[in-house]
């Protein structure tokens, strides 16, 4: 087959596609379910209610199971049990209630429970402004839960990456058998963009690793050279133990030495052996650029349109869009730096993703910040008006 019959036919494959207006937040539901969602318990919060709206109505449609808890606290107590029993499950939530699950995420993570976790944040601290976007609740995605831990936090900009990173962040889950935050904030839950859905066939889709000797055989945490054990589903005739405290291989309570140092050297090992498969990021206009600007979420928005303009008046700008969060992409900010001269990091917190810019940077180069906390977004005039003052 020629290149070009094959590229008309996907073109054809595109066009056949239902191109659907969607919110982000309707966006985070529909890729739920392409990545094979089928549980979800939650809590409404503004202003990721519409993630619990959807569902409600569209898991049953696909034998799913739709659950309104009573609280935060709960919700991802049910998560954690409905994957446990091996279904693909999930949460959506905001400021306030992410802070009530910190303790159930240290337990998804001690206990190795795969499950999503999406926070639309918006302002605070306390109830804060439920209808404003903000930036957070970056380092709680990353710091929340006590204990020394691994984590994985994505980041999206747009309604079409909202459907993309859900799915993204269920596979990651599966894979390394870790609970994974999808951090977007208030405009991009909010806001509508065209987008075609995909094809399920051309979606790719990782499925828990589950074990293939007998049950009387398995061992629920071995170490494995990826550091992911096989994870086996209750109701299978595997059975295994589940706590909250340190646990042995067979997952029972250990205070011995010789067992906790393994175990929690593997938590870490089997997240940063991986970084490869885990961080993500787009660079715009990077090769050259003397000045880049990091940015994620809706402030990468106003980031590239900034990022535009600058290179219209004939200066060297460019753009580095994180969408892994966590672990942080230090190598992708020490690309951009054999180049740059200057880092503006634009952010709507006080300061939280500019800190580890800064920790990677080491005086390289000259770390500008743009920091807003009153509830409204980074327009891309402010971000030029920093990038002329950087040159003034």
């Amino acid at each position: 087959m020629s290149k070009v019959k094959r590229q008309n036919q996907r073109e054809t494959k595109k066009s056949l596609r239902k191109e659907l207006l969607l919110q982000g937040n309707e966006a985070v539901a529909e890729g739920a379910l392409q990545a094979g969602c089928r549980f979800f318990a939650g809590y409404p919060i503004t202003p990721a209610t519409e993630i619990s709206e959807v569902l409600s109505v569209r898991l049953p449609q696909v034998d799913g199971t739709f659950i309104q808890m009573e609280d935060e606290i709960a919700s991802l107590g049910a998560v954690i049990g409905a994957s446990l029993a091996g279904v693909k499950s999930m949460t959506a939530t905001s400021g306030p209630g992410f802070s009530l699950m910190q303790e159930n995420l240290g337990l998804a993570i001690i206990a190795e429970v795969p499950c999503v976790i999406v926070n639309v944040m918006r302002g605070g601290p306390s109830t804060g402004l439920p209808t404003f976007p903000a930036q957070g609740d970056v380092m709680q995605a990353r710091w929340g839960t006590h204990g020394d831990h691994p984590v994985i936090v994505l980041s999206a900009s747009t309604v079409r990456e909202c459907y993309d990173m859900t799915i993204r962040a269920f596979n990651l889950s599966e894979k390394f058998r870790t609970p994974v935050i999808l951090l977007i904030d208030e405009v991009v839950g909010h806001m509508r963009e065209k987008m075609a859905l995909d094809n399920e066939k051309e979606i790719e889709i990782f499925n828990r690793v589950k074990p293939t000797m007998p049950p009387e055989w398995y061992i629920p945490y071995e170490d494995t050279p990826s550091g992911v054990s096989p994870m086996a589903n209750f109701g299978e005739g595997y059975r295994y133990h589940v706590t909250g405290l340190t646990h042995d291989v067979r997952g029972f309570p250990t205070s011995r030495p010789d067992e906790i140092g393994p175990f929690i050297s593997r938590l870490h090992r089997k997240i940063s052996f991986h970084f490869a498969e885990i961080q993500m990021a787009d660079y715009f206009q990077t090769e050259d650029a003397e000045i880049t600007i990091i940015a994620y979420g809706c402030v990468a928005r106003s980031a590239k349109r900034a990022v535009i303009e600058a290179r219209e008046k004939g200066l060297k700008v460019g753009l580095l869009k994180l969408s892994t969060l966590w672990p942080f992409m230090r190598t992708a900010v020490e690309k951009v730096l054999q180049t740059s001269k200057v880092l503006i990091v634009p952010e709507m917190n006080m300061g939280q993703i500019s800190r580890e810019v800064k920790r990677v940077n080491r005086g390289v180069a000259r770390v500008v910040t743009l920091n807003k906390v009153d509830g409204t977004i980074i327009t891309p005039m402010e971000i030029m008006n920093r990038i002329q003052e950087v040159i003034s």
